[in-house]
């Protein structure tokens, strides 16, 4: 497949946003987040009407970011430092100086459809993405958000790279929503201004010294390869996965994503072939956000990080053979248990003893879902319609990263899996997997 080719590259500070350099502490939530990469996630589109001048889209493009920016201020900013001894402590530098990374590009002879209905995502898509290979804490040097407009033979893409020290997936879409909003309505005001003030524990320290020079660079880990590929479920296979999980425990309570993800740590597993006794482990990130009410409730618009890993295992052969409710329950109950008071004292915790993830640290032969089915994915009207396709960059992959998404229809829900080529291929020959999946198309 051609290569993408660079056509310009600017910086775009926010419009008006002249107030004095602030500084923005980091929670702990944000700080675990030094040692991986940045959160990438792209749209597709067809080409806009009366595109034959793209320098005008690109410009408005621009002009309509610096608008966001205003906003959105603090992703103008760079990450910052203090050092005392050997620790570093982190915070957001709020002066608008460095701005926002914005680069234009062309994938010559690469059409929509090349992309959206590949068997498995191509490798290209990868440079559809600004700052690859660079981890949240180099950003010092870097800008804390990249946007990559590429120009494909009959679509666009647009690829949002943001340090993930500042903020999380629901922070990113918010963002991403806010910006296609200014761009479409050509205003300067967005329906949903986001919330800057971090939110801490009542007596939690501002600054927590988190690094040392030796945690600064850790040894480099080597990854397996893997391949990428995108399955699509119907809202009525979910719901028939979840009416199947429900009536193996005789409950009501499992949700129509504990089943689908359920079936799908099955499935992955059963494919591998793994021994019986083998442990198999199944994580997620849950959202604090509805969780947490007090002391300040933690608002949906809150821009930053609320969200807490967390991780569930069985036996193989437990989990092949005990049906998707048992792997369904296990999810729920993993899900449940992270109460206000169980979020809350893992901070308290993390504070006395600072512990940051890194590829190098989380366990192999574990499965982890990031991103959500809730996210406005498909709302994202620049002006020229509603995106047809999403994909996501390299930042954070590895074998066995699973990311959700809505589908396009409503209530399907897609999902994003990277694997080992002869994993990905035994579950393309698993009658029972493939009966519920399809790959979504242009």
């Amino acid at each position: 497949m051609a290569s993408t080719r660079l056509i310009s590259k600017t910086t775009v500070k926010a419009q008006s946003h002249t107030s004095p350099s602030q500084k923005i502490p980091l929670t702990p939530w944000d700080l675990r987040f030094l040692l991986t990469g940045p959160i990438q996630k792209g749209l597709f589109f067809r080409k806009p009407k009366n595109s034959d001048n793209p320098s005008v889209l690109i410009q408005t493009l621009k002009s309509s970011l610096s608008r966001t920016l205003d906003i959105f201020y603090p992703f103008a900013g760079r990450l910052a430092t203090v050092q005392n001894g050997d620790m570093t402590s982190f915070f957001i530098n709020c002066n608008n100086a460095g701005g926002a990374l914005f680069v234009h590009a062309v994938a010559d002879g690469v059409t929509l459809d090349s992309i959206i209905n590949a068997v498995y995502i191509p490798s290209i898509v990868g440079s559809y993405f600004a700052l690859n290979g660079v981890n949240n804490h180099q950003d010092v040097s870097k800008p804390l958000l990249a946007v990559q407009v590429t120009e494909l033979e009959d679509g666009l893409f647009i690829g949002c790279t943001l340090n993930h020290v500042v903020a999380d997936g629901t922070s990113l879409w918010h963002f991403l929503n806010s910006w296609s909003e200014l761009n479409r309505e050509g205003s300067v005001n967005v329906s949903k201004p986001p919330i800057l003030d971090r939110w801490f524990l009542d007596d939690a320290p501002v600054e927590i010294r988190t690094l040392t020079d030796k945690e600064m660079y850790p040894d480099k880990f080597i990854l397996p390869p893997w391949k990428e590929k995108f399955f699509h479920f119907t809202k009525e296979i979910i719901g028939e996965l979840q009416a199947k999980a429900n009536a193996e425990l005789g409950s009501n309570e499992i949700s129509s994503l504990q089943a689908l993800l359920a079936h799908l740590w099955r499935s992955i597993v059963r494919c591998r072939n793994s021994e019986p006794h083998q442990e198999t482990c199944y994580g997620i990130l849950i959202g604090a956000r509805p969780r947490i009410l007090h002391p300040v409730p933690i608002s949906s618009e809150y821009l930053g990080n609320a969200i807490q890993a967390a991780a569930v295992s069985s036996k193989s052969k437990e989990l092949v053979e005990n049906g998707i409710g048992y792997a369904a329950w296990k999810l729920n109950r993993l899900i449940a248990e992270h109460t206000k008071e169980k979020l809350t004292k893992f901070l308290r915790d993390w504070m006395e003893n600072p512990k940051l993830l890194s590829l190098n640290n989380m366990m192999m032969n574990t499965l982890m879902t990031s991103s959500s089915p809730r996210f406005n994915v498909y709302g994202n009207d620049f002006g020229w319609g509603k995106p047809i396709g999403v994909r996501s960059g390299e930042g954070n992959k590895r074998e066995g990263k699973i990311t959700v998404y809505p589908g396009i229809e409503f209530g399907s829900i897609d999902i994003e899996v990277c694997l080992s080529p002869e994993i990905l291929l035994a579950m393309e020959n698993d009658s029972e997997f493939m009966r519920t999946a399809a790959s979504p198309s242009v």
